[in-house]
């Protein structure tokens, strides 16, 4: 090729500051014969950075690999529940399947303030979850996960995991003190359906290992149609977004919740925890809901080891972890 034919480009009358003698056309013919990295340090310019950092993470797939040859294989033995703070649970299956639900982090637009005291965690798991897109639900980039299953409606199934998402609403009226749900109506948008905001969307999640049946309420609306109720089934564990200042659901729904699902467990979230997060949240603790309960326990950690056996035989146990939260 003529090197005559490599005539520098201008924009808006300017010449393009590149090297002596390159013009932009050679550069891209040099960045695509040596690498964009090798074209890109003929400028000095630093390397492009991807938007996601799951590509730093630390660990590899090989948990997984191990894994998914056992997948549709029924178990038996130890579930384990662990909380770390607000609505985060992960569950382990018997197998060492582990699956995050909600990690959260404080507004990246600074408009809701601030609510936790640190960031999420960076734990090894296999699968993150996230119910819906508000901030104190979707910090999905910070566990180190292999698999991340943002809002996921339908059905999924990996090693003695089988999870089911139930595509449903997020609560649009705050049934406390704070109007939090009007604020929505100020920047425009609707919160309550059929018109509301996408991020008013919600996603339930029935989580089955072990025997066990694990109901992630997220911030689900205390009444959704008649369908959902038929597609849920039974239930041995729930997790319900209830704290003092009955942020996303009054006590009296979420008993309401308890008395259709009758699950064995109860296990409250969404609630101001000293570990974890500010009280900038509005949030208040759930002690008066959960010590108006018939049968409660307050829990000495933030962890639950659990077999089908023993779970069969409880009545509606609320078991709250309180100011326990694992941090790492």
């Amino acid at each position: 090729m003529d090197r005559k034919d490599l005539k520098p480009t201008f924009l808006k009358g300017d010449k393009d500051a590149l090297a002596p003698g390159l013009s932009r056309r050679s550069f891209f013919m040099a960045a695509g014969a040596a690498g964009v990295g090798a074209g890109a340090s003929l400028l000095g310019a630093k390397p492009a950075q991807a938007q996601s950092q799951a590509w730093l993470q630390p660990g590899n797939n090989n948990h997984v690999i191990d894994l998914q040859g056992s997948t549709g294989q029924a178990s038996t033995g130890v579930v384990g529940v662990d909380y770390y703070g607000h609505c985060a649970i992960k569950i382990t299956s018997p197998s060492g399947a582990t699956v995050l639900f909600d990690p959260w982090r404080d507004d990246p637009s600074g408009a809701w303030g601030l609510w936790f005291k640190n960031e999420f965690p960076q734990i090894p798991v296999d699968i993150t979850m996230s119910t819906h897109a508000h901030f104190d639900h979707d910090a999905i980039e910070r566990p180190n996960s292999t698999m991340v299953l943002d809002r996921m409606a339908g059905n999924f199934e990996f090693a003695d995991l089988k999870i089911a998402g139930f595509a449903d609403k997020h609560a649009c009226v705050a049934p406390g003190w704070y109007d939090w749900t009007n604020a929505l109506a100020e920047f425009g948008v609707e919160a309550c359906p059929p018109n509301n905001v996408g991020h008013m969307d919600m996603v339930v999640y029935l989580v089955e290992t072990g025997g066990i049946r694990t109901l992630i309420w997220g911030d689900n609306r205390h009444n959704p149609p008649q369908e959902f109720w038929d597609s849920i089934g039974e239930v041995d564990i729930l997790t319900l977004p209830v704290d003092g200042s009955e942020h996303i659901l009054s006590f009296d729904q979420g008993n309401d919740i308890v008395a259709k699902l009758k699950p064995k467990i109860i296990i409250p979230t969404h609630y101001l925890n000293e570990a974890t997060s500010y009280t900038l949240t509005t949030l208040q603790a759930a002690d008066e809901w959960v010590k108006g309960q018939q049968s409660y326990k307050i829990l000495d950690s933030a962890s639950l080891q659990l077999e089908a056996g023993d779970v069969k035989g409880m009545n509606q146990e609320f078991m709250y972890f309180g100011s326990n939260v694992l941090t790492g």
